[in-house]
């Protein structure tokens, strides 16, 4: 009986050794079937809000620009440098004895701008265009006071600062200027111009601050009685305050405010004056305020769908006056037609679209203010152009972007470019 009790004893460890390695046995196979079902069901494969691809999450990085940008950019100089000699061989000739006068300053100017543009994309990172935005702010602070000293004047304007080998318009540096400022004091403040305090809050922040901004440089532009600039940078403070999350109502009554500058700016001008009454009866002076438009009217009727072909416009001969700077767009229709102005149009809507994607997936809101602000100067630039030459505004003196001859404003516009692929490369957007 001792002997069968020492057997039990000795057997009673191995019992629960035994249903613990059959517990054991168990856990894993539950674990592997459920790893098999998990594995076959496609509710535990696909989540129900599904992760982000792994480009649009990538960390702020160097990378490769935005390529298709990049694309319409270079499509839209090379139409522009073709066109700009089409346009202006005529005239080139008859005032410098060679056909192609403008055509290798437009060249020229686009190569300079171009290698300096290549060294800010490849080394410039997102802090470096605050830092830039301020100064270049500051610069036109100072040009603007000094062309109204040592200007060049062009009829009742002074506007351009003569370098000699190139004329320098401060207002041109004035528009991306006050872009870059904008957009660094709306992302700097953005919690207070978000916050629902009634004085310290948006209206102080998202509007008198920044109207200041805007404010001081198109006082400095209305000295040189320069309508059209004072009216982009109005329009663009605009859309950069309203893109910054200043409200509507804010918006409005600072529009208003730009309305009674500009009507008080033509009460005080024969110059403005003068523009205002010929857009409303061209034919009343046909040789004289109404000339310029006229014939531009005339250049577009005359291409009809397809054109004369390029290099066969007759406006230019002297009738468009200066046809390669304002008024270019009508040479393009008059020679290229409907689908040539089409073609050009589908251009800078690709740029614009574009652009607008690279600021979407900005790394921060400076960098999307500065691109959006930026994008939607070329594209209010081509819209007031086209309004001009096709007589639904008063002519103003509104380049065509790419397009007009002028190797200053070239050089910003390569550059504007520059500072929108730059940007581009540290955007999580697929290139």
């Amino acid at each position: 009986m001792k002997e069968k009790n020492n057997d039990q004893e000795r057997n009673l460890p191995t019992q629960p050794n035994n249903n613990s390695s059959l517990t054991g046995k168990l856990t894993e196979l539950r674990r592997k079937q459920e790893a098999k079902r998990i594995e076959n069901d496609v509710v535990f494969k696909e989540p129900l809000t599904p992760a982000p691809p792994a480009d649009e999450t990538a960390p702020l990085a160097k990378g490769s620009i935005d390529m298709w940008f990049l694309l319409w950019a270079m499509l839209l100089v090379c139409f522009g440098a073709v066109m700009s000699y089409s346009a202006s061989a005529v005239y080139a000739e008859r005032e410098y004895d060679s056909s192609t006068y403008y055509l290798w300053r437009y060249i020229l100017f686009a190569v300079v701008a171009t290698v300096v543009t290549v060294l800010f994309v490849v080394y410039a990172r997102p802090w470096f265009w605050r830092v830039f935005g301020v100064g270049a702010y500051a610069a036109s602070i100072f040009l603007l006071l000094l062309v109204l000293v040592v200007g060049a004047a062009a009829g009742v304007a002074q506007r351009w600062i003569d370098l000699g080998f190139v004329t320098l318009q401060p207002s041109e540096i004035a528009k991306p200027a006050v872009v870059m400022m904008l957009a660094l004091y709306m992302s700097k403040y953005e919690k207070p111009i978000s916050s629902p305090a009634k004085f310290s809050g948006n209206f102080k922040h998202g509007f008198v601050i920044p109207m200041c901004i805007i404010g001081l440089i198109c006082g400095l532009v209305a000295l040189e009685r320069h309508i059209s600039g004072l009216m982009i940078i109005g329009v663009l403070g605009v859309a950069v305050m309203f893109l910054g999350g200043t409200r509507m109502k804010y918006l409005a009554m600072f529009l208003g405010l730009i309305a009674v500058a500009g009507v008080g700016l033509i009460a005080v001008s024969d110059y403005a004056q003068e523009r205002v009454l010929s857009w409303i009866n061209l034919e009343s002076d046909p040789l004289g305020s109404g000339w310029q438009t006229l014939q531009g009217l005339y250049a577009i009727g005359s291409g009809g769908f397809f054109g004369l072909g390029l290099g066969f416009s007759r406006q230019k001969y002297g009738y468009v006056s200066q046809p390669q700077n304002d008024f270019i767009f009508t040479i393009i229709c008059e020679e290229l037609g409907f689908v040539g102005a089409f073609i050009v149009v589908l251009l800078f809507s690709m740029l614009i679209w574009r652009g607008i994607r690279i600021g979407q997936r900005a790394p921060d809101k400076f960098c999307a203010l500065t691109v959006w602000g930026l994008t939607f100067k070329i594209a209010l630039q081509v819209a007031m152009n086209i309004a001009v030459v096709t007589n639904m505004m008063p002519n103003t003196g509104i380049s065509l972007p790419f397009f007009s001859t002028g190797g200053s404003s070239l050089m910003l516009q390569i550059f504007e470019i520059g500072i929108i692929l730059s940007i581009s490369r540290f955007s999580t957007q697929k290139k």
